[in-house]
C-alpha cells in the first residue's frame, strides 16, 4: 500500500516562528495532503470503526504568543462537525505523525462515556492485549509522550479524566519523524483499528 506521504520538510514547518508565517506554510504544505487523506481514508476507517465517518479539517485559533504545534485531519460521525462526539484524527507535528482518539471538553455525554469506560475497563484491557499507548493531553509537541500499558487502570484513569466538568482525553499511537517518513497507509489504518474498541465504548 502507498505511503502516507509526508516529507521531512513538512515536519520542519512547525519550527517556523510566528503564528502567521507558520500557518501560511501549514496551509500551503500540510493541509492539502491531510484533506486528501481525509477523503481517501474515510471509507476504510468507517469500515474498521463500524460507523460512517466524515473528514473535517483542523481549525486553528490565533494565539499571538503560541503558534500551533500541530495540525490534523479529524474523522467524526457527523457531517456538521466532530468535537461534539468522540473522534479519531491524524495529527502532524515536529515530533512526527500521530493516530489518536479524542474526546474534547466540548463533547456531549461525557458522563455517560466515563461510566461506559469504567464498566467496560476489563473488556477493553483484553481487547488491547497489553498494547502500549500514549496520552497526548497537554503534551509539548516536540517529543513523543511516554508509552503506557493499556490495562484496566489506564481505562479507569480515562474514565476519571472525562468525568469532570471540563474533562477531556487524547490517546493514541505515534511515529517519530524517521519512522513517519516510511509509514504506509496500511500501518496507519491498523493503528486506528487498534483504537476501535475504545472508540466503540465511547459511542454512548
Amino acid at each position: 500500500m502507498a505511503r502516507v506521504g509526508f516529507s521531512r520538510g513538512d515536519f520542519e514547518v512547525f519550527s517556523i516562528p510566528g503564528f502567521s508565517a507558520r500557518m501560511q506554510k501549514i496551509y500551503l504544505r500540510i493541509t492539502p495532503r491531510l484533506n486528501r487523506l481525509g477523503v481517501e481514508l474515510a471509507p476504510e476507517l468507517s469500515r474498521r470503526l463500524r460507523v460512517e465517518l466524515f473528514p473535517h479539517s483542523a481549525q486553528h485559533r490565533r494565539r499571538t504568543s503560541a503558534p500551533p504545534g500541530e495540525t490534523w485531519i479529524a474523522w467524526g460521525p457527523s457531517r456538521a462537525g466532530y468535537k461534539r462526539a468522540a473522534y479519531v484524527a491524524l495529527f502532524v507535528s515536529s515530533a512526527g505523525l500521530h493516530a489518536r482518539l479524542v474526546v474534547s471538553h466540548d463533547a456531549e455525554g461525557r458522563g455517560a462515556m466515563a461510566r461506559a469506560l469504567a464498566t467496560n475497563s476489563a473488556e477493553l484491557e483484553k481487547s488491547f492485549r497489553g498494547a502500549k499507548i500514549q496520552r497526548y493531553e497537554d503534551w509539548d509537541f516536540r517529543k513523543m509522550p511516554p508509552l503506557t500499558s493499556a490495562g484496566r487502570d489506564f481505562f479507569m484513569s480515562l474514565a476519571d479524566a472525562i468525568a469532570g466538568k471540563t474533562g477531556a482525553i487524547d490517546v493514541g499511537f505515534g511515529w517519530a519523524v524517521r519512522d513517519a517518513l516510511r509509514l504506509d497507509r496500511a500501518e496507519l489504518l491498523d493503528a486506528f483499528a487498534e483504537l476501535a474498541p475504545l472508540y466503540r465504548a465511547l459511542r454512548v
